[in-house]
């Protein structure tokens, strides 16, 4: 009888602990916590301070060492980095789709930061006869597809990018219709990336520098003294990515030819074998 009570007592008692383990918490308690670390993350966010008094990894001064700011990585691009003078170059835009915001782009976003290449210009060709010249016609003229008789009626006259007003434009006004775009014309930002929108700017300019019968080159920019063009740099690095090109070619024709060869030595051993089986016949046959 006594030990029936003792096993009754400890099946209680056990039952008990296992209860109490299992504690939801309600009202003002927080529950049981049988292991804290897998309720109660110890990771930590860079600049944010969130110790908890069940940190069982190191002190609180060792957590607030790891909450300080470190260096960032190498060739990281930090938010808001670049100047307010410059278009940013890290994608980032900050203005804002206003015409107070409109006009603080086109006043303050003056140089393209992309040097002027005949390779850009190419691209920028392309994209404009995708993106824009359906309306604002292959010769900026504000004559595209969509606006003559034999395409389609736009309900506007679409803006003349080589009129006098936009030639005198600043190349932030031009940027900042392509990232919000301007009464009927939708925004580019979603479609062209940041080099590409700069590039397709680069191709406005040479149309406008060819109506004025001036040079806007990689060599040369009689337009204006703002965009600079890439000049012998990028002639170099084309040349090099050329001979690298072609050294990439040569050397796989020389692969080519040595496998030839060693194919050819191939073919030649396998002929002498034949000629040895041959007169090994022919002189069995003798013998």
């Amino acid at each position: 009888m006594k030990r029936k009570n003792i096993f009754l007592l400890s099946l209680v008692f056990v039952l008990y602990l296992t209860l109490q383990s299992c504690q939801q918490p309600h009202g003002n308690s927080p529950g049981s916590e049988y292991m804290p670390d897998m309720a109660h993350s110890i990771a930590y966010e860079a600049n944010y301070y969130s110790y908890y008094y069940n940190n069982r990894w190191g002190g609180e001064d060792s957590y607030y060492e790891y909450a300080q700011p470190r260096l960032p990585v190498k060739g990281s691009v930090p938010r808001g980095g670049s100047g307010a003078n410059v278009a940013q170059k890290s994608v980032p835009y900050y203005y804002g789709n206003t015409d107070a915001e409109r006009e603080r782009a086109t006043a303050e976003i003056v140089k393209n930061p992309l040097p002027i290449t005949d390779a850009g210009l190419a691209h920028g060709k392309e994209l404009y006869v995708v993106y824009c010249g359906i309306c604002h016609g292959d010769k900026a003229d504000g004559n595209g597809y969509l606006v003559r008789d034999d395409g389609g009626v736009y309900p506007v006259q679409p803006a003349i990018l080589n009129s006098e007003e936009f030639k005198a434009a600043s190349n932030g006004r031009y940027y900042h219709a392509i990232m919000y775009g301007k009464n009927q014309m939708g925004a580019y930002k979603d479609k062209l990336s940041h080099n590409e929108r700069w590039n397709v700017i680069h191709y406005i300019r040479s149309l406008h520098a060819k109506e004025m019968g001036v040079a806007y080159n990689q060599m040369e920019n009689g337009l204006n003294s703002i965009d600079e063009p890439a000049g012998e740099i990028a002639l170099m690095e084309e040349s090099h990515e050329d001979h690298d090109e072609a050294h990439g070619s040569d050397h796989g024709a020389h692969d080519g030819d040595h496998d030839a060869h060693g194919h050819d030595a191939d073919n030649h051993d396998n002929d002498h074998g034949h000629d040895d089986e041959h007169s090994h016949d022919d002189n069995h046959g003798e013998h």
